[in-house]
């Protein structure tokens, strides 16, 4: 197999637990709420009762794919607002407490830790934070929830994991609060089940459950929170009395159409059978681990989402494989989207004792429930290609990490920055130019877009061989994957005197995707 077979741009989308594309019906939905039914569903007129429709549509949807009494679910913005009406919710009766005990996953979703800190200091609270322990299953102890939730004001958990999609042992949990002379308030965060796991919330006693709409194919800034009727509630925002009086501010009815409009989806089977998301995870793991021989499973092997893989190759950093997953078009992430931008060993799998080799090395392939079948045909492809480079450019891939470039001067790299949308100006302005593109030859299996200029291929680890070669007054734009290495090399190459030399800003990556049939 050749790095050439990789001539194609288009893209797999293979990060569904950090977002997803939204269904089309969704974008049905919204359309048919912003063009006919756009009216304020507190209005009493025509237009305002076609809105409240809408409304009562989305919320029946949501209420039947959830088992939940529909009252009980309130609309918001998505899950970091629920967790923080929760989380108020659950705090607000103890400020009286000389010391308030809170109980929380230790791999739970930053978004909990740090609504907990944030509300317990806006409150005036003594709190005491106690992560609950796993196991290398990602499972809490249960032995220590029961020696450590006596006296808790609240016990946050999730119930499944974005991460390693490990489940948690909601039953267990369950059975821990109830044994307890006073029962402790119970978070429990429903991101990554909605659509792809079944919870009894009412069974369970759960008193607060956020959720996300654009987790499953709705927009983002529509989410919603369920609150046990009867668990203390305070409302985070408070106005002209929508939701019921519980959280104010005109609703956001486009995304509360589209979340319905999912949830409509799910309980008519569109989704396809539940037994595909499991064939097509059990082939993606059989990809990896032909195409990676080292690879290290982190995801649990029972008790896991059928959307997730997490695994690790010791020795090779996180950022070596994203950079080339992403430069075949697989779009991968090295866990949380929310966290990615902090180049630290996975909290999660750290908790989980998995040590920090693997923590630093981890890659989180995940799935939608509305995953395509060529989809997965096109990503066991690419895995297999992936592995081939590996194995190929791997001393090159590590040569580059030690190429010296400067800090990027961000005001220089700003001001010579180069947009997909101005780059047709800038090739108009520089007839003469020509990009060059510093990826890799491993990163260059993937095309580069034809964009109407000269393009020289100029790899960044063999900068002493060809920069002398160029002229002080060329014209250039250089250009590579993400636009980091280009705004570095940007920063020597004007420091070093070349004048017309400018960057594409965000790289190649952030030109648009070409259409298949390109």
């Amino acid at each position: 197999m050749s790095d050439a077979t990789a001539t194609h741009c288009s893209e797999i989308y293979l990060d569904a637990n950090a977002t997803t594309p939204i269904l089309p019906a969704a974008q049905a939905a919204m359309i048919r709420v912003l063009s006919d039914n756009f009216g304020n569903p507190g209005s009493p007129h025509g237009a305002g009762i076609r809105a409240r429709i809408e409304l009562d549509r989305a919320r029946a949807a949501v209420a039947a794919v959830l088992q939940l009494p529909a009252d009980d679910l309130i609309f918001t913005s998505g899950a970091t607002e629920g967790i923080q009406t929760a989380v108020l919710s659950a705090l607000y009766p103890q400020r009286s407490a000389a010391l308030v005990r809170v109980l929380y996953g230790a791999t739970e979703h930053k978004a909990v830790p740090e609504a907990l800190a944030h509300w317990g200091e806006i409150l005036g609270l003594t709190l005491e934070l106690l992560p609950i322990p796993v196991d290398q299953q990602g499972r809490h102890d249960l032995c220590w929830l029961a020696e450590n939730a006596k006296g808790a004001a609240l016990v946050c958990t999730m119930a499944a994991n974005n991460e390693t999609g490990a489940i948690s042992d909601l039953d267990g949990i369950a059975g821990v609060l109830d044994a307890l002379p006073v029962r402790p308030l119970w978070l429990v965060d429903g991101v990554q089940a909605l659509g792809k796991l079944a919870v009894d919330w009412l069974g369970l006693r759960i008193d607060y459950a956020p959720f996300s709409g654009h987790k499953l194919h709705a927009p983002k800034g529509i989410g919603l929170l369920y609150a046990r009727a009867g668990a203390p509630f305070t409302r985070l925002l408070a106005g002209g009395g929508q939701e019921s009086n519980a959280r104010c501010g005109t609703e956001n009815l486009p995304g509360i159409a589209a979340l319905g409009a999912v949830c409509e989806a799910l309980l008519a089977g569109q989704f396809g059978p539940a037994g595909a998301l499991a064939v097509a995870q059990q082939r993606l793991k059989t990809a990896l681990q032909h195409a990676f021989p080292q690879l290290m499973i982190n995801s649990p092997s029972q008790h896991c989402l059928p959307t997730t893989i997490n695994f690790s190759l010791l020795g090779i950093p996180s950022k070596c494989l994203l950079d080339l997953f992403d430069a075949l078009g697989l779009r991968l992430s090295a866990g949380s989207a929310c966290n990615s931008k902090n180049a630290k060993p996975s909290f999660v799998l750290m908790a989980m004792g998995l040590g920090e080799e693997r923590a630093s090395s981890a890659i989180r392939l995940s799935i939608s429930p509305n995953v395509c079948a060529a989809d997965i045909d096109a990503a066991v492809e690419r895995i297999a290609l992936a592995g081939h480079i590996l194995q190929t450019h791997l001393n090159d891939m590590l040569q580059l990490e030690q190429v010296a470039l400067p800090d990027e001067d961000l005001e220089l790299s700003s001001r010579y920055a180069v947009t997909a949308e101005q780059l047709p100006a800038w090739i108009a302005a520089h007839p003469a130019g020509v990009l060059i593109d510093i990826r890799e030859q491993w990163e260059q299996a993937a095309c580069c877009p034809s964009l109407g200029l000269t393009i020289a291929a100029q790899p960044l680890s063999q900068l002493p061989t060809w920069l002398s070669q160029i002229a002080l007054d060329q014209p250039l734009l250089l250009a590579c994957r993400s636009g980091r290495r280009s705004g570095q090399l940007l920063s020597l190459m004007r420091a070093k005197g070349y004048s017309q030399t400018w960057h594409l800003a965000d790289g190649l990556a952030g030109l648009p995707m070409p259409s298949v049939a390109d």
